[in-house]
């Protein structure tokens, strides 16, 4: 029998088929959908829970998806439950899941010095929202550096606060797991039924925390567009302006810069001024505390979950505010998730230019393309399409008010994971539709730009240039 008519070798074949056949999109989804079930089986083993019984399905079915989409939604408690073997396995989700499992496969073919395939650079790129192959691994590279060592910084200076507390060992791994899950934007804490509340007028824990989830939520190359920012002008002669070094970032750098910074001052204003004298918040906290736990809450819910007070008993304002503010999300090529800061950024944009009867979207002297305008659009529309009919479905399963279930609903979608107390009491299909929703935000955004992207070219490629007749419709 020759050997390409043996079993085995007509099986490989049939897979190497297979796996050429799909796209790097599918090939994306494929692969979280395969880590979220691994995670989920591990989860289920008397090993991974502290009781040593094990765990319903649908219970380590939602805590892998949410720690491997980055989320940080739980249904149990993750400091009473898990054995520590089981949070180990969760840590090991968030950080494939903020990474993303392309980076960290990339890397271990590296380390073992096997090519990096054409295939392996499309979906590299389309899990980094990159525009092209080129330099592709190279930057994934100094993603996980750059991971690591932020990781590594944020867990040296939060062992300042938990080793005192909590002794060496219990201190250091609390440091490492707190630290990832911030930079992560996981979400996930070993504190209790809580967050952080304890902490919160605890300077160092609050800076650290807030300042891993920022660092995280700007995207790895904002990280590389600022060093070199910071690098020029450095080494530029002493005329050169720092406005003219901002200048000279793309504009996908400067637009997110400027609107997290939007972001954060106003959702600290309005954190600030309608739980200022709420006293099951801000109310019975000092001044200095006040400004914290305000500044606190305007970062973690571009997609982090952490909370410093009970958001149960915040105002409906605030309520609404932190909804829209889980709805828009951090950056895009990050760890954070949403509709992300530019593809608002955009839409606003391209409205000003409207009402100021520009033809085109201009700033910063750049024209922004129209097929920009038009993904971002589609992402906004599609995103309200998901969020409605799950909202629909939640209302007519669950017994929450409608506020509780659209915070629950946009916090899953955006990969938030902070909640208004529901999380544990959702029923069967609560959880099951939770899971999808977490699943689909963490994925769909992304995947909905790219493979827009990816079909216009495929359609460049196999139609000609065709111009139907233009009509047109009344709008407003």
């Amino acid at each position: 029998m020759k050997n390409n008519e043996m079993p085995g070798f007509i099986e490989a074949n049939k897979e190497s088929t297979l796996i050429k056949k799909l796209n790097p999109a599918q090939i994306l989804v494929g692969g979280f959908f395969v880590v979220i079930l691994m995670a989920s089986i591990i989860l289920m083993l008397p090993i991974s829970s502290r009781s040593g019984e094990m765990t319903p399905f649908v219970d380590s079915l939602f805590t892998a998806t949410s720690a491997v989409c980055v989320t940080g939604l739980v249904v149990v408690n993750t400091l009473a439950h898990w054995s520590t073997f089981g949070k180990i396995v969760i840590l090991c989700c968030i950080q494939i899941g903020g990474l993303g499992f392309m980076s960290l496969v990339s890397m271990l073919f590296i380390a073992l010095g096997r090519k990096i395939t054409l295939k392996n650079r499309l979906i590299m790129q389309e899990a980094l929202n990159f525009d092209t192959t080129a330099g592709v691994v190279r930057f994934t590279k100094k993603i996980v550096q750059g991971t690591l060592i932020v990781e590594g910084i944020g867990a040296l200076l939060l062992a300042f606060v938990f080793i005192p507390e909590f002794g060496w060992v219990k201190g250091i791994s609390y440091s490492i797991f707190h630290s990832i899950s911030a930079f992560c934007n996981a979400g996930f804490d070993l504190i209790g039924e809580n967050s952080l509340t304890p902490y919160v007028g605890n300077g160092l824990v609050n800076l650290v925390i807030m300042g891993l989830i920022i660092l995280s939520g700007l995207g790895f190359s904002v990280w590389i567009d600022t060093y070199r920012m910071f690098e020029t002008k450095h080494k530029a002669p002493k005329h050169y302006t720092w406005k003219q070094a901002f200048g000279k970032l793309t504009l996908h750098t400067k637009l997110v810069w400027i609107i997290t910074g939007i972001l954060l001052v106003t959702g600290f204003l309005v954190i600030f001024l309608f739980e200022y004298t709420n006293p099951n918040t801000l109310g019975t906290l000092t001044f200095k505390e006040k400004i914290y736990a305000a500044l606190f809450q305007s970062v973690s819910p571009r997609t982090a979950g952490f909370n410093t007070i009970p958001l149960a008993d915040l105002t409906d304002t605030s309520k609404l505010y932190t909804i829209m503010l889980m709805f828009i999300g951090g950056s895009p090529a990050g760890t954070a998730g949403g509709i992300k800061t530019v593809t608002m950024g955009v839409l606003v944009l391209c409205a000003y230019n409207t009402i100021k009867g520009n033809e085109q979207v201009v700033v910063f002297k750049k024209r922004i393309p129209f097929d920009i305008i038009t993904r971002a659009l589609t992402i906004v529309m599609i995103s309200f399409i998901v969020i409605a009919v799950v909202v629909g479905i939640l209302s007519m399963t669950e017994d929450f008010t409608f506020m509780e279930i659209l915070f629950e609903t946009v916090s899953a979608f955006a990969t938030v994971g902070t909640t208004l107390g529901i999380t544990a009491g959702l029923s069967l299909i609560g959880k099951i539709t939770i899971i999808i929703l977490m699943f689909i935000g963490r994925l769909g955004p992304i995947t909905m730009a790219v493979a827009l992207m990816v079909r216009r070219r495929d359609q460049e490629k196999n139609k000609a240039d065709i111009q139907y007749p233009e009509e047109k419709v009344m709008v407003g």
